[in-house]
C-alpha cells in the first residue's frame, strides 16, 4: 500500500494526460460545419507522393483537396487533415463577381483570360481541373447568388470584398490590383444603356486573336439567336464569341438600349451619342470598313466611287432624318443640308452652319477705276439624292464653299465690276442681280448644286477713311433731291388744284343733307302723286263703272218713266187742252160780255193798279202837282203818262196813248 501510495500522483497525472490525448484525438476526428459555411480540406500528410503538379491534390495526396465540405458533422482520421472554414461566396443583385483560378492549365500566348468552354461550373473543382480548366482570370463571371466554392482553388473578386483563402501576401497585392482595374472600368456593375440618353456602346475586346492585316475594326460576329454556335449574346458569352471567329480590338457591332453583363476584363464599353440626322439634312456615310464594292456612280462621274450600304467607301444612299446606332469608329457621317442655305460673302456675318465663316466681301475694280467691295449672298440647295456625289467630290460642304464656290463667285463679280462704272454699279444692281442669277445657275449645276438666287448689296469702300463712294452717293442724292423737288412742285400744283376741288366737294357735302332731303321730298311727293293718281284713276274707274251701272239703271228706269210720262203727258195735255178750251170759252164769253178784248185788257190793268195802290199806301192824289208843257200849260200828270206807256207797250194800241196836239186836233 505504501508503494502504491507513493505512485498515486504519477498515476493521476498519467490518467489526465491520457484523457486529454483521447479528447484531442476525438475532437480531431469529428468536425461540425455550419450550413452558411464551407470547409476547404487540407491533407497534412499522406503515404502517396504527388501525382500531379499543382495546388489542388486530385489523387488523394497531401495538399488542398478539390472537394469542399458543406454543413454538418464530418469524421476524419486524427492528425491527418486541417479544415479551413470559409463563407459562401455571395453576389448581390445587379452586381458581377470575377473569378481567378489558382490552379489549372497555363494560358496560351494569345490569351488574356482563361478559356473554360468545357469547365463551366466553378463549384466543381475536380471537374474543372479534369476538363482542362485554365488558371488565371476567367472569362466567365458570376451573377447574383450564393456559391459554395473551393476558395483554395478560386478567388472571387467583388466590389465589397475578395473571397479567397489567403495564401501569400504577394498574391493579395496582385488581386488588389486586379480589383482596381475592374473598378476603373466600372466592371462590378452591368452596362445599362437608356433610351433617354440617346447613346450607344462601342465595344473593345481585349482577348482573342488579333485583327487581320489592313483591318482597323473587327467585323460583325454571329449575333443571330437562331444560331446557337455563334450567338454570343452581345459579348456576354466570350467563349462563343471567340469560337465564332471573334477578334480582339474595337468592334463594328454596338450595344443599344438594354442591360448587359459583360466581363470588363474581356471587353470594355465606351459610350457615344447616337448619330442624329435632323429634319432638313441627310447624312452621307463614308465607311472605313467592309468589303470593297462595285462603283454605282456611273461612267459619267469621274470624281470617285459610290458603293452600296455596308461596303467600304462612300455609301450611295444617304441616311435620312432619324436616329442611328452608327459606330463612328467604323465610318464618318457628314451632314448635308437639304433645305436652302445662304452663303454670305460678308466678313461680319456668319450663318449658323458656319460654311461661310471664312468668306469676305468681293473686291472689285470698276471701269472708272474705283475699288469698292461688294457684299454678295447666294441661296443654294442640294438635292438629297446628289448629296453623296457632293461629298465624294469635295469631302464636305465647307471645303466646297472655300475651295470652289468662293473663287468662282469672286471671279464672276470681278468681271462684272470691270464692265461698269461705280454709278452704273449702283444704279444697275437689280439688272446685275438678275443676270448673275441666270448665268451662275449653270456654273453651280456643274458641281451638283442648285442655285436658287443671287443677292447683292451696296458697294462699300475698300478701306477705312475712303469717302469717294460717299461723295458719289452724295451727288446722286442731290441730283435725286432736285428731281424730287421738281416732282414735288408739280405735285403741289396738282395738290392745290385737288384741294380746290376738295373744298368744293366739302361745300357740296355740307349741303348734301338738304339736297338729299329735297330730292327725297320730291321723290316722296312724286311717289305720293303717283299713288294719288293711281288712287284717283282707280276711284274714277270705280265711279265710271258705278256711273255706267247707274246710267244703265237710270236708262232703263228712264225709258220706263219716259213711257209713263208720255202717257201721263198725253193725258195731261188732253186734260189741259180741254181745260184751256173751257177757259178760252169762258174768257171769250167774259170778253164778249165786257165789250171785247180791247176793254178786257184795260180792265185788268186797272184792277192790278188798284191792288198796288192799296198795298203800298201811296196817295192817289199827290200833294205836289208837277206839270209840264209849252207855255206853262198843264199837259197831264206823271201817273197818267206811265199808264199810257204801259198800256201802249202791252196792247200796242196807238189810240190809248195820245199826245196833247193829237187831242186838240180831235
Amino acid at each position: 500500500m505504501s508503494s502504491l501510495g507513493a505512485f498515486g500522483p504519477w498515476v493521476g497525472s498519467a490518467l489526465a494526460v491520457a484523457l486529454a490525448a483521447a479528447f484531442v484525438v476525438v475532437s480531431g476526428m469529428i468536425r461540425y460545419i455550419p450550413n452558411n459555411r464551407v470547409a476547404v480540406v487540407e491533407k497534412l500528410w499522406s503515404r502517396r507522393g504527388s501525382i500531379r503538379s499543382g495546388l489542388i491534390a486530385l489523387g488523394g495526396e497531401a495538399g488542398f483537396q478539390p472537394d469542399v465540405l458543406r454543413g454538418g458533422l464530418h469524421f476524419f482520421a486524427p492528425f491527418q487533415f486541417r479544415l479551413h472554414v470559409q463563407p459562401l461566396v455571395t453576389i448581390p443583385q445587379g452586381r458581377i463577381g470575377y473569378v481567378f483560378a489558382r490552379d489549372g492549365r497555363p494560358l496560351e500566348p494569345d490569351q488574356t483570360l482563361a478559356a473554360n468552354g468545357e469547365a463551366t461550373d466553378f463549384q466543381l473543382t475536380r471537374a474543372f481541373l479534369e476538363a482542362g480548366g485554365q488558371k488565371g482570370p476567367q472569362r466567365k463571371v458570376l451573377r447574383e447568388g450564393a456559391y459554395a466554392l473551393n476558395l483554395a482553388q478560386f478567388v472571387v473578386i467583388t466590389r465589397d470584398r475578395t473571397f479567397a483563402l489567403s495564401l501569400d501576401r504577394d498574391e493579395a497585392e496582385l488581386l488588389a490590383q486586379m480589383a482596381e482595374v475592374i473598378e476603373a472600368r466600372a466592371g462590378f456593375e452591368p452596362v445599362v444603356i437608356k433610351d433617354a440618353d440617346d447613346q450607344i456602346g462601342i465595344i473593345t475586346v481585349h482577348d482573342g486573336p488579333g485583327l487581320a492585316a489592313g483591318e482597323i475594326i473587327a467585323p460583325l460576329v454571329g449575333g443571330d439567336p437562331s444560331d446557337a454556335a455563334t450567338f454570343h449574346n452581345s459579348f456576354q458569352d466570350p467563349s462563343r464569341f471567340l469560337a465564332a471567329g471573334g477578334r480582339k480590338g474595337r468592334q463594328l457591332q454596338v450595344l443599344v438600349e438594354g442591360t448587359y453583363y459583360i466581363n470588363r476584363l474581356f471587353a470594355t464599353v465606351e459610350r457615344i451619342g447616337k448619330t442624329v440626322v435632323e429634319v432638313g439634312q441627310v447624312g452621307v456615310v463614308v465607311s472605313y470598313t467592309g468589303d470593297a464594292g462595285a462603283d454605282t456612280s456611273g461612267e459619267a462621274y469621274r470624281h470617285g466611287e459610290l458603293v452600296a450600304s455596308g461596303q467600304r467607301g462612300v455609301w450611295r444612299d444617304p441616311l435620312l432624318p432619324g436616329k442611328y446606332a452608327f459606330n463612328t469608329y467604323a465610318g464618318r457621317v457628314t451632314m448635308v443640308p437639304t433645305t436652302n442655305f445662304i452663303l454670305k460673302w460678308e466678313k461680319s456675318i456668319v450663318g449658323s452652319h458656319l460654311f461661310d465663316e471664312n468668306l469676305a466681301e468681293v473686291s472689285l475694280i470698276t471701269r472708272d477705276a474705283f475699288e469698292p467691295t461688294l457684299p454678295v449672298s447666294v441661296v443654294v440647295h442640294i438635292d438629297y439624292r446628289k448629296a453623296p456625289l457632293v461629298i465624294q467630290r469635295f469631302g464636305d460642304i465647307k471645303k466646297l464653299v472655300e475651295q470652289t464656290l468662293d473663287p468662282m463667285v469672286s471671279a464672276y463679280f470681278k468681271n462684272i465690276g470691270q464692265t461698269r462704272t461705280l454709278i452704273e454699279l449702283l444704279q444697275d444692281r437689280s439688272a446685275i442681280q438678275q443676270q448673275s442669277s441666270e448665268e451662275m445657275k449653270a456654273k453651280f449645276g456643274l458641281y451638283n448644286l442648285e442655285l436658287q438666287e443671287v443677292l447683292i448689296g451696296t458697294p462699300r469702300p475698300s478701306a477705312d477713311g475712303d469717302d469717294q463712294i460717299e461723295r458719289i452717293l452724295t451727288q446722286l442724292r442731290q441730283r435725286q433731291i432736285a428731281d424730287e423737288q421738281v416732282g414735288t412742285y408739280e405735285r403741289q400744283k396738282i395738290a392745290a388744284q385737288k384741294e380746290r376741288e376738295l373744298r368744293e366737294a366739302e361745300a357740296r357735302a355740307k349741303q348734301q343733307t338738304a339736297i338729299t332731303e329735297s330730292e327725297l321730298s320730291i321723290q316722296v311727293q312724286q311717289n305720293a302723286g303717283k299713288a294719288s293718281l293711281a288712287r284717283s284713276e282707280q276711284e274714277a274707274d270705280q265711279r265710271r263703272t258705278l256711273a255706267k251701272a247707274d246710267a244703265d239703271s237710270m236708262r232703263l228706269l228712264g225709258e220706263g218713266e219716259a213711257k209713263r210720262t208720255v202717257v201721263l203727258a198725253a193725258a195731261e195735255a188732253e186734260k189741259v187742252a180741254k181745260v184751256g178750251l173751257a177757259q178760252a170759252e169762258a174768257i171769250k164769253s167774259q170778253v164778249e160780255a165786257s165789250g171785247g178784248a180791247r176793254y178786257q185788257l184795260a180792265r185788268q190793268v186797272a184792277e192790278r193798279f188798284a191792288e198796288a195802290l192799296e198795298t203800298s199806301g201811296v196817295d192817289v192824289v199827290p200833294k205836289v202837282s208837277i206839270t209840264g208843257g209849252a207855255g206853262g200849260e198843264a199837259g197831264g200828270s206823271i201817273v197818267q203818262g206811265l199808264l199810257a206807256m204801259l198800256m201802249a207797250d202791252k196792247l200796242d194800241l196807238a189810240a190809248v196813248v195820245r199826245t196833247p196836239e193829237e187831242a186838240e186836233v180831235e
